[in-house]
């Protein structure tokens, strides 16, 4: 990976801001966001790439192209979870690999942003069919997580999963609603209603973003002393397996020939891991798993590791099978 690479992500304003906020906690000044802000910042950011997806959505049309590559998408929502839970099974009980696999089966919307910035600023673009994919991939590995819950837990009280409550995690959690909600919204309203939206939702984006991530990074920073207790095999997973997943997503993208940005895209999708939604419903769902192992990994070793070194290492490859 050139060096050249890795400094246009890192001398990103956005990403610098993530740095500053780590600095932050790391040089122990009192910088912090004032709640209830960072929120905020989250709703934004969501109702933003909603908006814009379903407009862009809207000029392609569902095509057999867009078809395959959400059918794609949820393939490999499906699919990470189930690998991921029996790597984690050589060293975990059942309750965490199921917590953990699903973590890293589901997205992060943060960094999906931070990669469309990146790309961005390389002058090259993705199809806005790429947010309903994000959108898509958000819930499936939590309803996988559960059934290898019930395939392979021994619960001492018997108790059963309540689906209604699992399903309605999965498909209504906020952000997913959010992101369904505004997605249709784009698509409905299109070319007009993007432009009527633009001034708040286009042209602050960045800003937005850059306060957001200031914010992650004081988060992460608060957490960095919690990756002692996930120990060598976790944290060698927390970046070994986001790489593996990158490389399975550009296979298939170059399999299935998707469109340059498209599949520096959709590997991004496919090597984050949820830090949100995900842990909300596994704190609902499976209250024996210990969310400091989950959380922390996904927050402070999986985010940092994609936002600094996986971006520039995804395109890296990809700008080199694509040409």
């Amino acid at each position: 990976m050139g060096l050249d690479l890795l400094l246009q992500n890192i001398l990103n304003p956005p990403v610098l801001m993530f740095l500053l906020g780590l600095g932050a906690v790391l040089l122990k000044t009192e910088l912090e966001v004032p709640q209830p802000l960072p929120k905020l910042f989250s709703l934004y950011l969501l109702i933003a790439i909603g908006l814009h997806g379903g407009y862009e959505l809207s000029k392609s049309g569902i095509t057999l192209d867009v078809l395959k590559v959400l059918l794609l998408a949820v393939f490999m929502a499906v699919l990470v979870p189930i690998y991921a839970f029996f790597i984690l099974r050589l060293k975990l009980d059942v309750y965490n690999a199921v917590a953990i696999s699903a973590t890293y089966g589901s997205i992060s919307a943060v960094t999906f942003i931070t990669a469309g910035s990146f790309l961005n600023n390389l002058g090259e673009s993705y199809g806005g069919y790429m947010v309903a994919a994000m959108t898509l991939m958000e819930s499936p590995a939590i309803v996988i997580g559960l059934i290898l819950l019930t395939l392979f837990a021994k619960r001492e009280n018997n108790s059963k999963v309540n689906w209604k409550e699992v399903l309605r995690e999965a498909f209504l959690n906020p952000s997913v609603y959010v992101l369904m909600g505004t997605l249709l919204i784009g698509f409905l309203t299109g070319e007009k209603g993007w432009k009527a939206m633009e001034p708040l939702f286009g042209v602050l984006f960045k800003g937005m973003l850059a306060f957001f991530l200031l914010d992650m990074g004081i988060v992460a920073g608060r957490r960095i002393g919690d990756i002692k207790k996930v120990g060598t095999f976790l944290l060698a997973f927390g970046v070994l397996l986001p790489v593996f997943n990158a490389l399975v997503g550009i296979f298939l993208a170059k399999t299935f020939g998707f469109a340059k940005g498209d599949a520096f895209m959709f590997s991004i999708l496919c090597a984050s891991a949820s830090y949100i939604a995900v842990p909300a419903a596994m704190r609902l769902s499976v209250p024996e798993a210990n969310p400091s192992l989950y959380v922390t990994m996904a927050l402070a070793i999986t985010f940092p590791f994609n936002i600094a070194v996986g971006i520039p290492l995804y395109y890296f490859v990809i700008n080199h099978l694509w040409g």
